[in-house]
């Protein structure tokens, strides 16, 4: 599949079936921690980059196969409400099964009636906030001309006025950067005019392009969970496990996973070693063809933790 891939375990959704409606990189934002790496020319208008038809039609391919799907989510290699068919693809997608929606999204497009329309029958809606002032936003998101902290937050305030589905906001947790008492207690101010149900927040485990991303102590995702929690509940989710066992191509799905954002290879070995329980060495044989086919390269993060991405991945 093209646009379709996973499911992957998600930190919010669980087994989450991923639908990528963008080409890479399509964003209006250029963040310091992203995972898809530096955005090299901002996208700000909405296009239906690929027919909405065949979207829809690998989303009915994926449900009907009988794989284990907790939420299908809709995430885009950039920002996902680009799309211009979103909306159309939401409800059609809920004709299609009862799991739910979620659509991940950095929130800077909610300024626009059209966007906020399209949300509206999404089950979740996951926007970024992961500042409480114009320098932090500038500093950390690095938005396209025209995106401003104000009009951002104005489009958060009114798609929540609109939105009657789960709105969890995402603040990613940065060491250094906004992750002090008077930051946070900005961002928790602005999450006060917000109102979403939740908050979730996030740390910047993958890989960046930035060498001067990294995570957070331990006091300081505290403070974090303490300071915020004032204004909603936070959630500070355990990554769920790989699942493997429904799948007919493994490289296949390892492939479009890496694609979309680097894989732990200690969370790929897991779900080899579930598939293979009476072969723990065929996991490992498993790993090291698919390493020696050329199609993926590792990368090692200053805690030790190894990451998968394509070998045409540029980032260092």
């Amino acid at each position: 599949m093209i646009h379709v891939f996973g499911p992957v375990s998600s930190k919010r959704l669980g087994q989450s079936l991923g639908v990528d409606v963008l080409p890479p990189k399509s964003c209006t934002w250029n963040c310091v921690y992203c995972q898809l790496g530096k955005t090299k020319e901002y996208v700000t208008e909405r296009s239906e980059f690929f027919p909405k038809e065949e979207i829809l039609e690998e989303i009915r391919e994926a449900v009907s196969s009988g794989t284990a799907i907790d939420w299908i989510t809709f995430v885009g290699s950039g920002e996902t409400t680009l799309y211009k068919g979103l909306g159309w693809l939401i409800a059609e997608t809920k004709k299609l099964t009862s799991i739910p929606v979620a659509v991940i999204t950095n929130g800077s497009l909610l300024s626009e009636e059209e966007v906020r329309q399209d949300l509206l029958q999404a089950d979740a809606v996951l926007p970024s906030l992961n500042a409480g002032s114009e320098e932090l936003f500038m500093r950390i998101d690095r938005p396209a001309p025209g995106f401003s902290f104000d009009r951002h937050i104005d489009g958060l305030v009114k798609f929540r006025q609109q939105y009657s589905g789960q709105l969890w906001v995402e603040v990613m947790l940065i060491d250094g950067v906004n992750d002090s008492a008077e930051a946070l207690h900005d961002i928790a101010a602005v999450l006060e005019t917000i109102k979403p149900d939740t908050v979730h927040l996030v740390l910047p485990t993958r890989p960046s392009t930035e060498s001067a991303v990294h995570l957070p102590s331990d006091a300081s995702v505290t403070r974090a969970r303490m300071i915020l929690s004032a204004v909603a509940k936070v959630v500070h989710p355990v990554k769920g496990s790989m699942n493997l066992k429904n799948t007919d191509d493994i490289i296949r799905t390892v492939t479009s996973i890496t694609m979309r954002h680097p894989l732990q290879e200690r969370e790929l070995r897991h779900a080899l070693d579930e598939l293979m329980p009476d072969d723990p060495d065929q996991a490992e044989r498993m790993l090291s063809a698919m390493l020696g086919s050329g199609a993926f390269k590792t990368l090692t993060l200053e805690d030790g933790e190894v990451y998968w991405v394509p070998s045409s991945d540029t980032r260092t």
